[in-house]
């Protein structure tokens, strides 16, 4: 996935309201962006830090630019809640994800509880039960080399665990997919320090068969591209494999 424009370098003054950050740009100017990331981004918004930024797609946003990467730990990291969706469907049609592969068509936003919507719905042509996949984004990295999700806590994305079991106990198939939007990265678990509940409706939703997959990104300032799968590992004690 290549960004729609040439990414704009700043520095971060600070974020505020969960969705504005104010920058400073290399001219020394200094403008309001917004922030398409409503957690913690723990590590990844701290003052005086390297930012990308990307000019707003819509020409009648109120905000002229959009946070789109943070530089830290050597590298860039996406911050774009926004970008996970797309990356996996774009991985799945170009046949990336394994655990993925062979299904015919991929529909997104699609109805299935009466307050949820799955993120892709995957279909085959024969007789093989659809494919419900939830994608979540996850640039927290606290020990190198591990990636780990949440980075608040999230009850929505307990909600999503639930909705994905119901599934599997209907006839379906389920998957929880985790994009990790970094490039230094090779394993991957759950925070449950920060969010015990989200890692108990984990053991919940794999106890009924509830698929786990985690790929990594390439990142850089040209664009986004999944392309590495991540080893699922315990942490905290978990019990999650």
């Amino acid at each position: 996935m290549k960004f729609e424009a040439s990414l704009r370098p700043a520095r971060l003054k600070q974020r505020y309201k969960r969705f504005l950050a104010d920058a400073i740009l290399a001219d020394g100017s200094e403008i309001t962006a917004h922030c398409p990331n409503p957690g913690a981004m723990l590590g990844l918004a701290a003052p005086g830090s390297q930012i990308g930024l990307l000019p707003a797609r819509n020409p009648k946003a109120k905000l002229a630019w959009s946070w789109e990467l943070s530089h830290a730990d050597g590298d860039w990291v996406g911050i774009n809640t926004g970008r996970p969706n797309r990356l996996a469907e774009e991985a799945i049609r170009a046949g990336l994800i394994e655990p993925l592969q062979g299904y015919d068509t991929i529909r997104r936003e699609v109805r299935y509880t009466r307050n949820s919507r799955i993120d892709l719905l995957l279909s085959r042509c024969d007789d093989a039960p659809d494919c419900y996949v939830e994608v979540k984004n996850v640039h927290l990295m606290r020990t190198p080399g591990l990636a780990e999700f949440p980075d608040s806590v999230t009850a929505r994305g307990a909600k999503h665990l639930g909705a994905l079991a119901a599934m599997v106990e209907s006839g379906r198939r389920a998957v929880m997919l985790f994009i990790v939007q970094r490039n230094d990265c090779a394993t991957m678990a759950l925070a449950d320090d920060i969010d015990p509940n989200y890692a108990g409706a984990m053991a919940a939703a794999r106890r009924v068969g509830v698929e786990v997959t985690c790929y990594g990104c390439r990142v850089t300032a040209d664009g986004i591209a999944v392309d590495r799968p991540l080893a699922w590992v315990e942490l905290h004690g978990s019990g999650i494999r």
